[in-house]
């Protein structure tokens, strides 16, 4: 698979943009020219020089070292709220493909009343009634992903209670524990993967969009949105506040969209065999 991958220029720079924005979060404290959260007022809108390699902002913080920590908030939330999707929502898709009837009916009729709610809307709404905190946010957008991830582990488990290696399983007395962990799951995770390297480009974009609005984290805690929407008062004497922060949005989202679409590629049978 890792071949695959490497052997795809789309799906090669897509890795390739992931752990920059990866390293530059991990790295922050000792790539970070300034403190984060430090101001000069003698610097404030300063264009980008040798100083401030991307500029200062409103309150004289260093744009890049804002930008390098802002990387923290968005993974954090991006991962911790896929994650929380994945295995809440896999489990329920799945459980609920494997029982079927009634209760398949009744948990899918609630998924689609999730979905029929944007997801952007529903995050807002979630944050808005819990407050603006790191932790509101990623349960916020969990809950956004809980119904997509749902229904995309729910399609394949239709079609894999009836093979013959599940009915084998029956036959000699495994738990329908068992039986969903050690030979269903896997053959959906594939496809699960795949969704949650999409999903979190889409985390990545709501985050922001909260950001941008006032609910995503507390200020002077970087975020990229919350930069976008500092700079955007100053927009047209600084263009730099927000030019920057929404081409880190920018690489991140793009990096994980040219990620999914190798995974996809890469775990895809059809494609295999050729």
């Amino acid at each position: 698979m890792m071949r695959r991958i490497l052997s795809n220029p789309a799906a090669a720079t897509g890795a390739l943009l992931c752990l920059l924005v990866l390293l530059a979060a991990l790295f922050a404290p000792w790539l970070a020219p300034h403190d984060p959260i430090d101001q000069s007022i003698v610097d404030r809108l300063s264009p980008p020089s040798g100083s401030y390699l991307l500029g200062a902002d409103a309150y004289g913080r260093d744009v890049l070292s804002r930008i390098l920590y802002g990387a923290r908030i968005s993974l954090i939330v991006a991962v911790s709220s896929t994650a929380a999707a994945v295995v809440v929502g896999g489990a329920i898709g799945a459980v609920s493909g494997y029982i079927g009837g009634r209760l398949d009916l009744l948990v899918m009729q609630a998924m689609d009343v999730l979905l029929a709610l944007p997801s952007l809307i529903l995050g807002l709404v979630v944050v808005a009634l819990l407050g603006p905190d790191i932790g509101n946010l990623v349960f916020a957008i969990a809950l956004t992903a809980v119904a997509p991830f749902a229904r995309i582990a729910r399609a394949p488990v239709l079609s894999l209670k009836q093979r013959a290696f599940v009915e084998a399983g029956r036959a000699l007395g495994f738990s329908h524990v068992r039986i969903l962990l050690v030979h269903v799951l896997p053959n959906i995770l594939d496809e699960v993967l795949v969704m949650a390297t999409l999903w979190m480009a889409a985390a990545v974009r709501t985050e922001a969009a909260l950001s941008f609005i006032g609910l995503g984290v507390r200020p002077p805690t970087p975020s990229w949105g919350g930069m976008m929407r500092e700079g955007f008062d100053n927009i047209l004497d600084a263009p730099w506040l927000s030019l920057f922060p929404g081409l880190a949005i920018l690489l991140l989202v793009l990096g994980l969209n040219l990620l999914g679409d190798g995974l996809r590629d890469a775990t895809d049978p059809r494609l295999a065999v050729q």
